[in-house]
């Protein structure tokens, strides 16, 4: 989902828990990972091949200063703790239980290199290490970057300081399998984390997150962000009902939160087939989600692009149910039904990656 599509899903969120006939729900459901590993890698090893850093100080550091409010601004480039996010890629994977056994090897392959490099492992090289560390096969640290942005500035209105830094994380892992000459897949991944820090000048200086606990923290970090492209993950997904407008609705709605939800979908079928413009639509969207609910998302989907069909003529003829802050229904449904596009799209690659549970998730 792009940046833009999460904000107009909040924004449809926050107005439709201000109406009184629509009623909030959550859903969780697993995505598949980009890689899919066979049920028979069972024993992974986590091992650290980034190249040795022997002082990481900034690689490069820009200062510039914006606006009046802004004191300082600076951006730094730092290499990543190799075997603390190397201790952490192997304690999210662990966590997971995904596969039988993770052992970790933190000591960097590299140390002994005369000059340092950076490359993938050889054939020669993942033989042994699967072999020596009783393993099916080897993923491997290769690389972490971190870009942060520090500023501080002066709040006017408030009397205050306010600093902030803001580090965006770059993990590159590769997968190795023994008797291969070249990795079975290269994973970049990123995300980021932030500090910040208020009060007067000389506090904020000295309280806002130093370099090396940057780089500690950020590193940390960095052993989580590969791992939801690695293996299947849960999801927490908001979701919501319209309650009103007819008996049929409100009784539906009952149903539903007693998770009958047969029943519940009874009733918006009779509303879906014998209402027109609004009604019609809002039922189409409560079956959307009630099949969604029961895992059946084809249906789900099927009804969503009813509800978007529905959507696109309602608001043709009519947008007075629209305030300032509102969303045209037709973006509702359709955003819903770009996210149910995705969870079938994703179905069949799931069930591939869950196979080594009996498909029981």
């Amino acid at each position: 989902m792009t940046k833009y599509s999460y904000y107009l899903l909040l924004s449809c969120l926050m107005f439709l828990a201000g109406c009184q006939t629509v009623e909030p729900l959550a859903i969780d459901y697993m995505l598949p990972a980009d890689v899919s590993f066979p049920p028979s890698l069972k024993r992974v090893a986590i091992v650290n091949n980034m190249p040795e850093v022997p002082d990481n100080k900034p690689i490069l550091a820009k200062e510039k200063k914006k606006d009046d409010f802004e004191i300082a601004s600076k951006t730094d480039y730092y290499n990543g703790n190799a075997a603390i996010a190397t201790e952490s890629l192997a304690e999210a994977l662990a966590h997971e239980n995904y596969f039988n056994e993770v052992v970790i090897c933190d000591s960097a392959l590299r140390a002994h290199d005369v000059t340092p490099r950076e490359g993938a492992l050889s054939q020669e090289e993942t033989n042994r290490l699967v072999h020596d560390l009783d393993v099916d096969f080897l993923i491997a640290l290769e690389n972490v970057q971190i870009r942060s942005v520090r500023k501080i500035k002066y709040m006017r209105d408030w009397g205050i300081y306010y600093g902030t830094v803001d580090a965006r994380i770059y993990p590159t892992v590769r997968i190795y399998l023994p008797n291969r000459s070249t990795p079975m897949a290269t994973i970049n991944a990123n995300d980021s984390i932030f500090w910040e820090e208020t009060g007067n000048g000389p506090f904020v200086q000295g309280n806002l997150i130093s370099e090396e606990e940057l780089i500690k923290q950020a590193s940390d970090f960095a052993g989580t962000i590969p791992v939801k492209k690695l293996l299947p993950y849960w999801k927490t997904a908001n979701r919501y009902l319209f309650c009103g407008g007819s008996v049929n609705m409100r009784d539906a709605a009952v149903y539903a939160r007693d998770k009958q939800w047969n029943t519940a979908i009874g009733l918006w079928k009779q509303t879906y087939a014998t209402q027109k413009g609004k009604k019609k639509m809002q039922a189409a969207y409560n079956l959307a989600v009630g099949y969604e609910m029961q895992d059946s998302i084809a249906a789900a989907l099927n009804w969503a692009l009813k509800a978007q069909a529905e959507a696109r003529i309602v608001d043709k003829k009519d947008l007075t149910h629209l305030g300032k802050a509102d969303i045209p229904y037709y973006v509702l449904t359709t955003l819903y039904a770009t996210e149910l596009k995705e969870r079938k799209e994703g179905l069949s690659r799931l069930n591939m990656q869950m196979q080594r549970f009996n498909n029981d998730f």
